[in-house]
């Protein structure tokens, strides 16, 4: 049985291989990237996948058995990209993808989430078994700007009072290593969040508390984020797009309470103290 992983040299991807390795043999692992000098430290069979090349794909799916899809990350290209690899999946014979989705994909107001729902539309209609993970946000994508709001004295953001779930990159690693291994989650839909919400207020003081510096929360419009985040040099689009993002965030877009998450890999998800800790 071979599990392949793509994007499997990425931030998420990189964590799905580990928890792979900890469940099945190194040989019956296929990393999927796009540069495979990239990746040897994973020490797991690699093969060149391009979401771009679909001419190529079959031939490097052949002999999977399982495939970990992580969704890619250039939005507004990613739906097209994913039919290319479910439809090389099926040539090639794969038995079962797992999808990285966006939680709550098909009622959140993210802007993301389009693209998710045609993923998933794609993958229902192929024929091919599926589990589908609705993933949460990672916890790095608020802890990755610790340094910033220490250089500026404040953490900023749009997001207001929104409740946030969000969960370490490791946590929804594991659930996809835990989902791939175990047939039992076949033809399942998952919304995977951390088990407790904070806002960004809470974040602020966490990284206050952790540093002995006053890092109060800044609230602000989305015209203004947007504009603070192009001084960053940040371009334009991308700019908007983050600050629309906090914008769901303050209406709890971010937030579930089901705690699928701990269920599905058997533990408590990564507290903020510790992913703020990490950061630091």
């Amino acid at each position: 049985m071979k599990i392949a992983v793509t994007g499997a040299t990425g931030h998420l991807g990189t964590f799905v291989v580990e928890e792979l390795k900890k469940r099945v043999s190194n040989e019956n692992i296929v990393a999927l990237v796009r540069t495979p000098g990239k990746a040897s430290a994973l020490e797991v069979e690699v093969r060149a996948f391009d979401y771009n090349q679909p001419e190529t794909m079959t031939a490097a799916l052949a002999g999977v058995d399982r495939l970990v899809l992580i969704s890619g990350n250039e939005i507004g290209q990613r739906a097209r990209q994913h039919f290319n690899v479910i439809e090389a999946a099926g040539k090639a014979g794969v038995e079962w993808i797992v999808y990285t989705s966006l939680l709550h994909a098909d009622s959140t107001t993210l802007n993301l989430a389009g693209e998710h729902m045609t993923t998933e539309e794609a993958l229902k209609a192929s024929g091919i078994n599926y589990t589908i993970l609705r993933n949460g946000w990672y916890t790095e994508n608020y802890t990755g700007s610790i340094g910033g709001a220490l250089a500026g004295g404040a953490f900023i953001g749009s997001a207001g009072n929104g409740k946030i779930s969000s969960a370490a990159r490791v946590d929804y690693a594991e659930a996809a290593a835990v989902a791939i291994t175990d047939e039992s989650h076949k033809g399942k839909v998952y919304e995977l969040a951390g088990d407790d919400y904070y806002t960004l207020a809470d974040l602020a003081a966490e990284i206050s508390n952790q540093t002995g510096t006053n890092i109060p929360y800044r609230n602000l419009t989305e015209a203004e984020y947007t504009k603070i985040l192009e001084s960053f040099e940040i371009p334009a689009g991308f700019a908007a797009a983050i600050a629309s993002w906090d914008v769901s965030a303050s209406k709890d877009d971010l937030f579930d309470d089901s705690h699928q998450l701990s269920a599905l890999i058997g533990r408590p998800t990564t507290p903020l103290a510790d992913s703020v800790k990490a950061a630091l």
